[in-house]
């Protein structure tokens, strides 16, 4: 058996539902490289590369071509993010984060606007790419988004993140990754935590974190 065919396999079953190696080792995966990126650590680009890498499997076998497209933009962009916070790095190993500014977010939203209406208008164009093109692409397009702002250090980055999964849990599910949608709860957590830290990160400069606040 390939290594492809064991990712594949049925790693347990749950009331009847089927788990997948691969739909669980990749999320387990993307869910430490949140949890890094909390704590600011350069170590959670390598591991969503992996995370991605993994999960590019999962979601062609499970015939979803924007969550394919989704995973190798998360590798590519990994890979820039990995770049850039290794050269933004503090003297305590972290990087500096932000609010973006308006037109930051101007163009941020823009460009999710209108890179989501291009891939739909693909999708649509030929059907065999997707057979749901408008969350397929709103999860592709998200995701590039998301990941270009953790890459830049803005804070929306959590909220961005948010977005994508409250469309992608439930197109995950139909389409059997039933273990990505059931990390979502795992997820919500997470990202609900980072978007603490982070944002009291922005606040540093009106005085110390406050006692017990994580890093």
């Amino acid at each position: 058996m390939s290594t492809v065919d064991s990712l594949n396999s049925v790693a347990f079953s749950v009331f009847g539902e089927h788990v997948k190696w691969a739909d669980m080792t990749g999320n387990l995966l993307g869910l430490a490289g949140l949890a890094l990126g909390w704590r600011r650590s350069v170590t959670a680009w390598p591991v969503q590369l992996l995370s991605g890498a993994v999960l590019v499997i999962a979601y062609w076998s499970a015939h979803l071509t924007g969550g394919v497209g989704k995973q190798l933009l998360v590798v590519v962009t990994a890979l820039w993010g990995w770049y850039r916070w290794q050269r933004g790095r503090h003297d305590d190993g972290g990087v500096q984060v932000r609010f973006a500014s308006w037109p930051e977010r101007a163009v941020l939203i823009g460009s999710t606007v209108v890179g989501t209406l291009a891939v739909v208008a693909l999708f649509t164009a030929f059907p065999s790419l997707s057979w749901n093109p408008w969350p397929d692409a709103y999860i592709f397009v998200g995701t590039l988004a998301a990941m270009y702002a953790m890459a830049r250090g803005w804070v929306e980055f959590w909220f961005a993140w948010l977005a994508v999964d409250v469309v992608g849990v439930p197109l995950a599910w139909s389409g059997d990754l039933k273990f990505s949608a059931l990390v979502y709860v795992v997820y919500f957590v997470l990202v609900v935590a980072g978007l603490r830290s982070w944002w009291l990160r922005t606040r540093e400069h009106r005085g110390p974190l406050p006692e017990g606040a994580p890093a």
